[in-house]
């Protein structure tokens, strides 16, 4: 892209933070959700845009590349991408990027934070210390040990050996599922999430989402995790059966769950929010300043490195 040249018009597709929309503004023509605003107005620029830009949970549908002839890049700032249309995408020669490696950390460590919160009841404990109930009542009842404890993985990529490498330094055993065995891991591998569920206590959902794990957590593995087990969602709320979740939980199922993601989200069934058994938290995983604006960069340096006829620094495996 040379300095004399036009600036590419770019449509967001969410409300984009400040420390990525206003860099974004100063190398690219910033159309901001024109197509939900103002569909007029859009079906007028839509010819001239030539990239899509947003986050994770961002609906990115053939319906709407349809109507951008011109479109030439989908820059997701998120590793998930699982509502962008990638097979429409790959057909019609558009790489998606997305930005994995730089949220790794966060999202471990919220992965532990949420196992150590509903194993110990850390909220519950908060509750209960402010309300002054430790005054007037006394002691609460003993929590779970995690040290030490049976941790499974379903979906052992970066994420989840991050998460691994964490519940080490726990003390804890560590088993894993996925589409296929890694060779070159050391911990057992388990064909499916049942047989990982039966094995373990503590069960972390690291997945992508998408059609291919859809409702992949469903009753028959939450049976299996048992009435002493924990369920801990940090991939996508789809993965997991929501009401058979419910189901479990209200009933003594599985002992209860920590949840970042849900499916229809910011919606939490109300079901849900009343169990004392269940630590929520807003899909937060990957939220802090250092790493949302590392996230950003990266969303960035994908558009420019495309514009400017450079190798993509870190498209879809789709697009590889």
């Amino acid at each position: 892209m040379s300095q004399n040249s036009p600036r590419p018009a770019v449509l967001t597709v969410v409300n984009l933070p400040p420390f990525y929309l206003e860099p974004l503004r100063q190398h690219f023509t910033v159309h901001e959700r024109l197509h939900e605003a103002d569909p007029e107005a859009f079906a007028r620029i839509a010819p001239g845009i030539r990239a899509i830009t947003g986050g994770g949970e961002s609906n990115v549908p053939r319906a709407l590349m349809d109507q951008l002839p011109a479109l030439e890049i989908v820059s997701i700032m998120g590793v998930g991408y699982d509502r962008v249309d990638v097979r429409t995408a790959v057909d019609r020669g558009i790489p998606v990027t997305h930005t994995p490696d730089v949220l790794n950390d966060e999202v471990a460590d919220l992965a532990l934070g949420l196992m150590l919160s509903v194993a110990r009841r850390i909220p519950q404990a908060d509750r209960y210390t402010k309300a002054g109930l430790w005054a007037e009542q006394g002691n609460m009842p003993l929590a779970r040990k995690m040290s030490g404890a049976r941790l499974g993985i379903v979906g052992l990529g970066r994420i989840g050996k991050a998460i691994a490498q964490r519940a080490a330094a726990f003390g804890m055993s560590i088993a894993y599922t996925g589409r296929s065995q890694q060779p070159e891991a050391a911990h057992p591998y388990f064909a499916t999430p049942r047989e990982l569920a039966a094995n373990v206590d503590f069960l972390v959902v690291i997945t992508p989402g998408g059609a291919g794990t859809r409702h992949l957590i469903d009753a028959s593995v939450l049976q299996a995790l048992g009435p002493k087990g924990f369920l801990v969602n940090v991939a996508r709320g789809s993965v997991v059966d929501e009401q058979a979740l419910v189901q479990a939980l209200q009933q003594g199922v599985i002992a209860g769950a920590a949840l970042d993601v849900f499916e229809n989200e910011p919606q939490v069934p109300p079901a849900l929010r009343a169990l004392d058994n269940v630590v929520l938290t807003p899909h937060m995983a990957s939220a802090t300043r250092e790493t949302r604006q590392a996230m950003a960069d990266l969303a960035l340096a994908n558009l420019r490195a495309h514009f400017a006829g450079e190798r993509l620094l870190s498209p879809v495996p789709e697009c590889r």
